[in-house]
């Protein structure tokens, strides 16, 4: 199970710095969101997977760590607050600019209307 939070959170961080590196706002801000997604699975993997663990510490049995769980729900809240702002970003540089290229030019559109 393990390997499979690992191929997991590997193949979500390769999609999320994939789509960061385009040079849209839409895939910038589903990319943010993809390596928010993989930061919660690393985290709650950081944890260790234990089965029929206790939820309330008896001194007999093995427990369920509530660390990772608070560190993800943390993550969780501050990656929505994340993407809130970049799609409020986004939306702002698109109203002011005219495009939502994330490098601030002009797009292949623009340039085609200026050579006729």
């Amino acid at each position: 199970m393990e390997s499979l939070y690992a191929i997991t959170t590997g193949v979500l961080s390769a999609c999320g710095l994939y789509l960061i590196l385009r040079g849209r706002t839409f895939p910038v801000v589903v990319g943010l969101t993809l390596l928010s997604y993989a930061v919660n699975l690393f985290l709650f993997s950081m944890g260790g997977l234990t089965t029929h663990g206790a939820a309330i510490v008896d001194g007999k049995a093995s427990y369920a760590d509530p660390l990772p769980q608070a560190l993800v729900l943390t993550a969780i809240v501050i990656g929505f607050a994340m993407t809130a702002f970049a799609v409020i970003l986004a939306m702002r540089a698109r109203g002011d600019m005219g495009n939502d290229h994330v490098d601030g030019g002009r797009g292949r559109d623009d340039r085609e209307e200026n050579r006729r």
